[in-house]
């Protein structure tokens, strides 16, 4: 596979800090750049002050569901790619037509990087 762009930047949005430190170390020895948000205040924080390329989003966050904090972005028109982690095979369709990509818990790794890549490569033929 195609090495990462320099200088991507990862959020990853869980309240699992296991999981948020899974993916973090794992991006980091892909070569990305990672931040981490316990909540969706937190991710909306690091998007607003931070150069995010790309958030990894659970749908489900503590009490709060990340699938509004996607439309919210989508609403304000942040075309930030996002790719959502859930436990549950129940999303809707605009779920599926928001999100840049879907992960379903539990992933592979492989499938997590693969995920970032391929919305990275998108990214990268835009420009």
């Amino acid at each position: 596979m195609d090495a990462p762009r320099a200088g991507v930047t990862v959020l990853v949005v869980d309240d699992d800090p296991a999981l948020r430190l899974l993916c973090r170390v794992n991006l980091e020895l892909e070569g990305y750049g990672v931040l981490e948000a316990p909540t969706l205040a937190a991710a909306a924080d690091s998007v607003a002050t931070e150069p995010v390329d790309v958030i990894l989003l659970d749908v489900h966050v503590g009490p709060d569901d990340g699938r509004l904090f996607l439309r919210e972005l989508r609403d304000a028109e942040n075309t930030i790619p996002v790719i959502l982690f859930t436990g549950s095979s129940a999303l809707q369709q605009e779920d599926h037509e928001l999100a840049d990509g879907i992960l379903t818990k539990p992933f592979q790794l492989e499938e997590l990087i693969g995920a970032i890549r391929r919305v990275i490569g998108r990214i990268d033929s835009r420009t």
